[in-house]
């Protein structure tokens, strides 16, 4: 998420792509505030409002960000400051521990969340210190990341909360124990594509030179027919190398999850995307993987094919959306 944040808000510049920066905004901060777990916001009592002419005062007090839960034996929280600046602490309940730093009310409290999540370089700020903290804590331990945004008031709501979902995360820390989340991410180029499916055709070249010999106007229908059957073998290229890609990765992964291509525009990217995938994969088989990559993608050369491994990452692919609110 960090990283794609980051990219977004490099390319702000153009009209268009800041329209489509202001709707994800409206929709990630909506989506985050309905998400954030119980607040610490207070309301006031009757005789403490303020008069309509006064400026409303700011909450005072801290809650707790949640990153992740853990194993507490041997835990320990990582070196290094939180979203907020605090360092990060552990909370622990019955064999479970949860990593938590303080956060000030004032700015992470319900009404000032919703209006600090349109603040791009705000949001991207605390996305950038929160998968910092997750990362620290993936190198020594199997984690259950948390989404963005889980918030209580106090430790005592932190031990309700693991020992509610008890059950839930030890089963999903039984699943990620010794693995971890790699993503993949394959390019092709469409100019090598396009080649190479018509190099495959059978028939191209009497095709075109049946258009050719018809002319600009008898050869018209013609000729959309074999450009669509040009683009239609490309398209059907690129799938099959996608399937084949994925399908070699998926033998040395324990689980894998597939996600829409990402927009070129917001990632930067070169060439289309044909695959965009995080798998699960046990950490003594990381060398295989990689090793895997490098065939496939040599394998694949002559459509340009580059495939981007990048990893470990906290494994939010791979935590069940169901059972306990509180799991990412």
């Amino acid at each position: 998420m960090a990283d794609g944040l980051a990219r977004w808000a490099a390319t702000r510049a153009p009209e268009l792509l800041a329209r489509a920066e202001a709707e994800a905004v409206q929709v990630l901060r909506d989506a985050l505030v309905a998400a954030a777990l119980p607040r610490a916001t207070a309301t006031p009592a009757a005789g403490d409002a303020p008069r309509p002419t006064d400026e409303p005062p700011k909450p005072a007090g801290e809650a707790l960000w949640v990153y992740c839960v853990l194993r507490a034996d041997g835990a320990s929280p990582p070196a290094g400051e939180g979203v907020a600046g605090s360092p990060v602490e552990l909370v622990e309940d019955d064999g479970l521990a949860a990593l938590v730093s303080r956060v000030p009310i004032a700015e992470f409290g319900e009404e000032p969340l919703r209006r600090n999540l349109n603040d791009l370089a705000w949001l991207e700020r605390v996305a950038r210190a929160h998968e910092g903290v997750l990362e620290r804590a993936l190198a020594d331990a199997s984690i259950a990341p948390l989404r963005l945004c889980t918030i209580y008031d106090g430790p005592a709501r932190v031990r309700m909360m693991l020992g509610a979902a008890r059950a839930r995360f030890l089963e999903v820390l039984d699943v990620l124990e010794g693995r971890q989340e790699w993503g993949v991410k394959l390019l092709l180029d469409p100019a090598q594509v396009a080649a190479e499916a018509r190099r495959r055709l059978p028939d191209v070249e009497a095709e075109e030179a049946e258009v050719a010999e018809r002319g600009e106007g008898a050869g018209y229908m013609l000729r959309r027919r074999l450009e669509r059957r040009l683009a239609d073998a490309a398209d059907a290229l690129a799938a099959d190398v996608a399937d084949e890609v994925h399908v070699n990765l998926l033998g040395c992964a324990v689980a894998a999850v597939t996600r829409p291509a990402q927009n070129r525009e917001l990632s930067g990217h070169e060439g289309d995307m044909a695959l965009n995938a995080a798998y699960l994969v046990e950490t003594k088989r990381v060398d295989g993987l990689r090793e895997i990559v490098a065939v496939l993608e040599a394998h694949h050369s002559a459509v340009g094919a580059r495939i981007e491994l990048t990893g470990p990452w906290p494994p939010y692919n791979f935590v069940p959306h169901d059972g306990a609110e509180a799991l990412a």
